[in-house]
Parts: C-alpha cells; sequence; structure tokens
C-alpha cells in the first residue's frame, strides 16, 4: 500500500500565503505549531493528490486518525505530534477536526451553498486557529473571531486557487448556487480568463469574505500574548489586501498571490498599527 509519505507534494510552511510558525512567535511555541503544520500538509497532500483513489486516500487518513488517537503508530507526522499535544496536554479534538475535512476532500467535489463552504471551514481552518490559541493559552472566548479569520483566510485561497483546483482534481469550492445565481456554470472555472458570470460570482464572495474580516478586526488586539497578536495583526492585513486583490484580478489569467516585498510591506504596515493600538 501506498505511504502518506509517498503522496508528499514537496510544499512547506514557507510557500503559504500567510506566516507559519514565524519567529514573532516566542520559540517555545514554534515547535508545537510546527508538528500541527507538517500533519496538516501531509493530510492535505494525500487528500489533494491527483493519482491516488479515493479509498487509498481515505485508509491512509484513516492511519493518521488512528495514529492520533494513539491505536496506531502507522504515520509519523501523526505520531509527532500527538507525543507533542501530550506533553503540553493539549486537546487532539483540533487535528480530528482538521482529518474530517481532508476526509471530506476526498469524497466530495462541490459545495452548493455559502453555509456549506462555512460548514467545510469549520472542519478545514478554524481548527488550525484554534490549535494555536490553545499552544498559547489563550481563552477560549477568542474562537468566535479566529474562526471568522481563519474562514476568510481558507476562502480566499479557494478563490485565488478555483481553476487550478478544477483543473487538477476537479475539485469546485465556489458554491455553485453563487455561480448559477450569477449565470455562471462550473465550466467557466476551465476557461483561461474568468467570463463575466465567475468575475461577479468572485467579487460576490468577496464581499462576503471581507464581512468574516469585519469580524475578525478586533481578535489581534484581544490576544494576551503580544508576539502571537501582532502575528495575528499581519495575517489579517494580509487577507483584507489579498480579498480586494481577488475582486480586482482574474484567478483564472493573473497573479494575486502577494510578493514577498508586497506582504513586508504589508506586514511592516500592520505591526507598527498593532504596536500603536497596543500602546
Amino acid at each position: 500500500m501506498t505511504a502518506a509519505a509517498e503522496l508528499a507534494s514537496g510544499k512547506g510552511h514557507k510557500d503559504e500565503n500567510f506566516p507559519v510558525a514565524s519567529v514573532l512567535l516566542k520559540k517555545e511555541h514554534r515547535a508545537p505549531i510546527m508538528a500541527f503544520y507538517r500533519f496538516a500538509r501531509a493530510a492535505d497532500d494525500v487528500a489533494d493528490n491527483p493519482s491516488a483513489s479515493a479509498d487509498e486516500k481515505l485508509t491512509l487518513l484513516a492511519a493518521m486518525r488512528a495514529t492520533v488517537t494513539g491505536t496506531s503508530d502507522a504515520d509519523a507526522p501523526s505520531a509527532a505530534l500527538r507525543d507533542v499535544m501530550a506533553a503540553r496536554g493539549l486537546d487532539p479534538v483540533h487535528a480530528l477536526d482538521l482529518l474530517t475535512a481532508f476526509e471530506r476532500d476526498c469524497t466530495i467535489e462541490r459545495y452548493q451553498t455559502w453555509d456549506d463552504l462555512i460548514d467545510y471551514c469549520r472542519y478545514s481552518a478554524m481548527p488550525v486557529g484554534r490549535y494555536v490559541l490553545d499552544v498559547h493559552g489563550e481563552d477560549r472566548s477568542l474562537w468566535p473571531a479566529n474562526d471568522a479569520l481563519c474562514a476568510a483566510l481558507q476562502i480566499i485561497n479557494h478563490l485565488q486557487d478555483c481553476g487550478k483546483d478544477y483543473r487538477t482534481i476537479g475539485r469546485v469550492y465556489v458554491p455553485l448556487a453563487a455561480l448559477s445565481g450569477r449565470g455562471g456554470d462550473v465550466t467557466d472555472l476551465g476557461r483561461d480568463a474568468s467570463t463575466p458570470a465567475l468575475h461577479g460570482t468572485i467579487v460576490d464572495l468577496g464581499d462576503r469574505t471581507l464581512d468574516l474580516l469585519a469580524r475578525s478586526a478586533p481578535f489581534a488586539r484581544g490576544i494576551r500574548d503580544r508576539r502571537l497578536g501582532m502575528e495575528v495583526a499581519i495575517i489579517q492585513r494580509l487577507a483584507e489586501d489579498l480579498t480586494r486583490r481577488v475582486k480586482t484580478r482574474d484567478p483564472l489569467a493573473e497573479r494575486v498571490h502577494h510578493t514577498k516585498s508586497e506582504a513586508a510591506r504589508l506586514a511592516a504596515s500592520a505591526a507598527i498599527g498593532y504596536w500603536i493600538k497596543r500602546a
């Protein structure tokens, strides 16, 4: 049987749109966050592999779930995360929720409504931020703001990669009701440039993503750990800018992602603004 490592994409934390366990965080918090990232990356690579069958993927993800819960040692990244969580007294529910999202990816290729997409984000994105908050010992009253930000980050990624996801793995996260409401069809995602219907749909979804980001705007200031608060403020700023970009640029034909210099400029501005507000 294929091992999960054989399906690795080669993508690492430096390839993500947003900071992962950056040097802004205290050193003692970076290792448990990186353990979660490596686990999530391994599971994501399994779910998104274009050549493995759905049954094969589900078997590998089941081995990861069994390893997290301690009934197996079959998967190395899952075992490493399990050990970290046990040592730090962290709840494994976030890792298990994340696996639920990747299991869905093996069998669900379409989402009908915005609410369906948010429900997917409940498992694919929100647990990541919740885990980071738990690592830092932050209050769970922050979860609603975290959930709004994490859902926004996930949807931004879906919109940026909507054409690639459709062409390479046949998956569509753009809600079909939103697309059909604009007179579009999923085949629009396979074109070299967005149709007016697809563009209008992306604009609509971008507006709803900005609503999520408005709800997460106070998040950074509510975090006790100021270094984590700064990282969240930076992520918030990057997300706001990317959402506005995806509304004005064509993700099928143009670059939406930030360059390193653009991201650095936005990060510096967000960090300065954070410290002024916290002073």
